[in-house]
């Protein structure tokens, strides 16, 4: 067999050939893969050109006795600006074998804060020339006369924007430049326009929307919220072949005029008058008026630091509907967030109405209350030539059904389709289950990740809200991470958490926040809760061990110390927070008549994240070897857990709070003594039994429900309350026909009826973490924080009664993991997994009987890939190499029940 090592999957900073960094060392990822198991990397060679055919190399590592292939900073190394670096990386591992050269990859750098950045200037409409609502557009117009080179354009807005050059729409991104804490930071994007220019004259323009810039904003529905004028500031940098250089600017010289766009914002939808439509170089239509010269600061523009959000994928409608009040209702089949594309023919000047809503209620009518003030609503007028085609520009909706208005009698379903816009990551991970219910209940947690991750990490992506809720986005961090690449986004939001941060401290309940400009019902004062603030901390440290990443933890760490200064500040005993305001356990179902907060005391809550964050900001302390921080956060962390059980632990070794919750996060955080905690465990079971196997949990404890069951001998009861199809339970909501995850356990109650319209969103991820412990639990794959990003790959399946088989695979910084596990007949186990190159493994055979153990059809003694084999009670561990496994084995009589127990699903 010819055995061949390559390396393969370059990234520079998470992504494939990246325009526009603004990063003084950039880090490059690879993938090393090998026909050989236990494949490591002894050396690396990095080489750097400035030409793709790698003529003259600009850098040379040489070979470097490394294994490290994650996150590689070029040594002695600094990069100029505007300039494009192709790399190409070899590698050679401990048996000797030598890789090919990669295929050539590039990187680019954006201004670096040099000194010649930003000569042009923010430009604005002139109100003497345009005072209705719609979206101006603003042009220039120049003209080349030598070949050129190569081009970028360098732009940003106060609102959004979409350019156009010589017609065509520049890019895939949408919704540019991003929401950010846009007083503070303001993100530009690059754009290679090269093959776009012509000889000859060309036509620069962009459109500009509202936005999150001076659009409807929040519950409250307000405007303008960060500013009152739209804005462009824009560089085209034109290199020519004979090599001179041309900018061309945003400045006084530049035009605009209204467009078609007759109104566009986030949550009322877009409003289009086709009539309107005209060319960029017609002044027929229009007149073209000098534009404003507006004064905003320069300063605070960053590059582009998150994926972009792009369409990713459509769409069709399965059928159209006529409810009992006579509307005609599109199907699409799955609640999405993006807009539909649609394709009309009629007269001129008739006008036709698209709205959006996620359910149809108990009667089959199109339901909207619970958008409460936001409309998504839809608006195009005809010009009433042909075949017309649409889709928004500056607008996205939550929504499964759409109700059409106007439109002809016949109506077509191959007209419509659904466009599926997110933040660009890339797809991690996958989950395949004998059970359809549960991989339902997967695809559901997906899709609520596809919708709510639209730059920043919304609580929702329908109602007048849609805000970047930090606890939402703490709980959920670790799902998400397992399902798409998830660092550079959230690397963007934890910049904007940290740029918000108050100077005592504390962390708003959302990020990007709206209190600087704007009250928003809850005051400007006691801004920070226990679980919504630790976001400060879980955050940065979850990104951390899911990919290794050091620097984003070192940028993070004086942010996660000052989270910890301000809850030691809070009350009169520095070990206790039972102080302010708190969300408590949102949503717990054990919360009194007509509250939104579940019963467990929300200072026990406080409390407890409390010492988690000290846990984890120690963690982070020892990692970057602060070696005074961490006595420090020892001592507190001890005084916290002494302070903790003496307020909520009884002198007989029971816990004050008789809660699901309050015993969950007293288990998970570890803050019991062994007699304490085995009577908490013992008494959590009952408190399960006694709600007849349901959980009682919100927001708080449902996360670490199932992986404390699992972690504490309960992990049967855990597959009882997943496979639960009646309320309280996620299967409940897919037995319901959900197709994302909702807000509340009874977003719709059995008889029909609906929660209250007021909080009722059906596309809410937090209880989607649950996808956690199918990742981590039952398939087994889990990181270790020793050896972060998967260097180190633990795979531990944990097969409960209810599923016959599981299929997963994640990709990590270093490869693809999977772990599959069947079960067999004659009380049998098959085991399939693969470790990465370039890294080792464990794998945890559960209830095996080591002399019953072969792989691939062989004794382990005679397996030499396989470096150690333990026995611990009825499992067997085997520490091994990288490559790919299939290990099979007879169940012990003692753990028969992984075998036999199963529960009839659909």
């Amino acid at each position: 067999m010819f055995l061949m090592l390559t390396v393969s999957h370059l990234r520079c900073e998470y992504r494939i050939n990246p325009i526009g960094l603004d990063i003084t060392s950039p880090r490059l990822s690879w993938h090393l893969q090998s026909d050989l198991r236990n494949c490591v990397q002894s050396d690396y060679q990095i080489q750097l050109s400035r030409t793709e055919d790698m003529a003259q190399i600009e850098w040379d590592s040489g070979k470097k006795s490394s294994d490290q292939s994650i996150h590689v900073e070029l040594e002695h190394w600094v990069p100029e600006a505007r300039t494009r670096y192709y790399y190409r990386i070899r590698a050679w591992d401990r048996a000797g074998d030598e890789s090919d050269w990669s295929e050539i990859a590039y990187f680019e750098t954006g201004f670096m804060g040099s000194e010649d950045a930003w000569q042009a200037e923010w430009i604005t409409v002139d109100p003497s020339s345009q005072q209705d609502e719609s979206c101006p557009r603003l042009r220039t117009l120049f003209e080349l006369k030598k070949p050129v080179a190569s081009a970028r354009i360098y732009v940003t807005a106060l609102g959004l924007y979409e350019l156009h050059l010589n017609n065509q729409r520049v890019g895939e991104a949408y919704f540019t430049p991003g929401w950010t804490s846009y007083s503070k930071r303001l993100q530009y994007q690059v754009y290679d326009v090269t093959d776009q220019l012509q000889n000859g004259q060309n036509i620069l323009g962009a459109y500009l929307g509202d936005g999150w810039y001076k659009g409807h904003l929040g519950w409250e529905k307000k405007q303008k919220i960060y500013g009152t004028n739209a804005g462009l500031l824009l560089e085209l940098h034109i290199h020519y072949t004979d090599g001179s250089e041309e900018r061309i600017i945003s400045d006084r010289n530049w035009k605009s005029s209204p467009s078609a766009i007759r109104s566009s914002d986030i949550y009322m939808g877009e409003t289009y008058d086709a009539r309107m439509e005209s060319e960029w170089q017609d002044s027929s239509s229009f007149q073209w008026s000098p534009v404003r010269v507006l004064d905003y600061s320069k300063e605070i523009i960053i590059a582009q630091e998150n994926v972009p959000v792009t369409p990713i994928e459509q769409i069709k409608p399965i059928t159209l509907l006529t409810t009992p009040l006579g509307e005609r209702v599109l199907d699409m089949g799955q609640n999405m967030v993006g807009w539909v594309r649609f394709r009309i023919q009629g007269e001129t000047g008739h006008t036709v109405e698209l709205l959006h809503a996620e359910i149809l209620d108990h009667k089959g009518n199109f339901y909207t209350e619970n958008l409460r003030g936001a409309t998504q609503c839809i608006r195009y007028t005809l010009k009433g030539v042909g075949v017309e085609a649409y889709e928004p520009r500056f607008t996205f909706q939550g929504f499964r059904y759409v109700k059409l208005i106007g439109f002809p009698d016949e109506i077509r379903l191959e007209d419509f389709t659904g466009v599926v816009l997110h933040s660009n990551m890339e797809r991690t991970g996958d989950f395949k289950s004998s059970s359809s219910l549960v991989n339902q209940l997967h695809h559901n947690i997906l899709w609520g990740q596809k919708g709510n991750f639209v730059d920043v990490p919304t609580d929702c992506p329908q109602r007048d809200e849609r805000l970047g809720w930090t606890g939402d986005a703490q709980m959920f961090i670790r799902t998400s991470s397992y399902l798409m690449n998830t660092a550079p986004f959230f690397t963007k939001w934890l910049r904007d958490l940290q740029a918000d941060q108050g100077e005592d401290g504390g962390i708003p309940f959302y990020v990007p926040d709206l209190r600087s400009s704007t009250s928003d019902g809850w005051g400007d004062t006691n801004h920070s809760s226990a679980a919504w603030g630790d976001a400060a901390v879980i955050c940065p440290w979850t990104i951390y061990e899911m990919y290794g990443d050091v620097r984003l933890l070192a940028e993070q760490y004086d942010s996660m110390k000052l989270w910890i200064n301000y809850i030691h500040a809070q009350g009169e005993n520095p070990y206790l927070w039972n102080t302010g305001f708190h969300f408590g356990d949102w949503l717990g179902l054990d919360s009194k008549p007509d509250s939104y907060i579940g019963a467990t005391d929300k200072d026990f809550v406080a409390t407890a994240f409390y010492a988690y964050s000290v846990s984890l900001t120690r963690k982070a302390a020892e990692v970057l070897g602060q070696a005074e921080d961490v006595t420090y956060f020892d001592n507190l962390h001890d005084n916290i857990v002494a302070a903790f059980q003496d307020e909520f632990v009884t002198p007989a070794g029971k816990l004050a709070v008789p809660t699901q919750t309050a015993h969950v996060l007293a288990l998970h955080f570890d803050l019991l003594d062994s007699a304490a905690r085995k009577r908490t465990i013992d008494q959590l079971g009952k408190l399960v039994a006694d709600a007849g196997n349901h959980l009682t949990t919100g927001f708080v404890g449902t996360p670490y429900l199932n992986p404390v069951l699992s972690d504490t001998g309960h992990h049967d009861l855990a597959y009882t309350l997943l496979f639960q199809e009646d309320y309280p339970s996620w299967l409940y909501q897919v037995t319901q026909g959900a197709t994302t995850v909702w807000e509340h356990w009874d977003g719709i109650r059995e008889d029909g009826s609906l929660w209250s319209a007021d909080m009722n969103s059906f596309n809410h991820y937090a209880y989607g973490a649950i996808g956690e412990w199918l990742y981590r639990y039952v398939a087994g794959i889990n990181t270790d924080e020793q050896q972060p990003g998967f260097r180190i790959v633990h795979i531990e399946p944990k097969p409960g009664p209810g599923l016959e088989w599981v299929e997963a695979s994640f990709e990590t910084m270093y490869g693809s993991v999977t772990s599959n596990w069947y079960r067999r007949d004659n009380n049998e186990i098959e085991v399939r997994v693969t470790i990465p190159a370039n890294t080792t493994g464990t794998v945890l055979l559960p209830g095996a009987d080591v002399q019953t153990v072969l792989e691939n059809g062989k004794a382990l003694a005679q397996v030499a890939d396989i470096h150690e084999i333990q026995t611990q009670a009825s499992d067997v561990r085997i520490a091994l190499g990288s490559g790919s496994y299939q290990f099979t084995y007879k169940v012990l009589e003692a753990d028969q029940a992984l075998h036999v127990q199963k529960v009839e699903t659909v």
